[in-house]
């Protein structure tokens, strides 16, 4: 029976091996601090302004046939949690619910049946704010992934050279939610240094100024 030889250069290295090869190792120094952020990450803070509480249900002209019971903000408040929490209509009925019951604020609920007849002809009216008041001002960052050559030479070979990636930081106006201001960096750069690009950007006085503790 004839033999059968297998060089070191023939055999590739198995899928997990690769993966394992490509792992970047990030040390943490800062342990306490480290797991502190990672509890306050699932810290859920919620509150309704006296506005809001008072405003809850419909107040405005008769209307013919059935009239409303909830106003558009009512409807409006559900289903931004709906979509923030990607929950369908019944389950954002049930979270609503202990939400305002966690809170102690005696209100009633939408249905699932009426948010769904009321979702359809909801008019939302995204607030504006004018260009000369001075806004308040938040900085953050967020890293963007690169593909090329480099993803994949690591898919096909479990290596590849160092990759520079990229850094998006964005100055968000915290009355209407708009991005007012916005830079590209290379991964190294930290918010700091683009503090003077992003006011630069920016049309208007800036009255308060928040970025995190990163």
């Amino acid at each position: 029976m004839p033999k059968i030889t297998l060089s070191a250069t023939s055999v590739k290295a198995s899928p997990s091996r690769r993966r394992r090869r490509c792992q970047t190792v990030y040390r943490v120094r800062n342990g306490a601090a480290y797991d502190a952020g990672l509890k306050q990450r699932g810290s859920l803070t919620m509150w309704l302004s006296p506005q809001a509480i008072k405003a809850w249900y419909y107040q405005g002209p008769t209307r013919r046939g059935s009239s409303y019971t909830y106003s558009a903000l009512a409807i409006q408040t559900a289903l931004m949690m709906r979509l923030l929490f990607h929950l369908p209509l019944r389950q954002t009925e049930g979270f609503l619910r202990s939400i305002l019951e966690w809170m102690g604020v005696d209100l009633a609920v939408p249905d699932h049946t009426t948010l769904s007849r009321r979702h359809a002809d909801l008019k939302v009216a995204l607030p504006v704010q004018s260009r000369h008041e001075p806004m308040h001002l938040v900085v953050d960052a967020t890293g963007l992934k690169v593909y090329g050559e480099g993803e994949w030479k690591v898919r096909q070979h479990g290596w590849s050279k160092r990759r520079t990636g990229r850094k998006w930081h964005i100055g968000v106006q915290e009355a209407t939610g708009e991005i007012v201001a916005q830079t590209l960096t290379p991964a190294g750069w930290d918010d700091a240094s683009q503090v003077a690009p992003l006011l630069d950007h920016v049309p208007t006085p800036v009255q308060t100024f928040t970025a995190d503790g990163a």
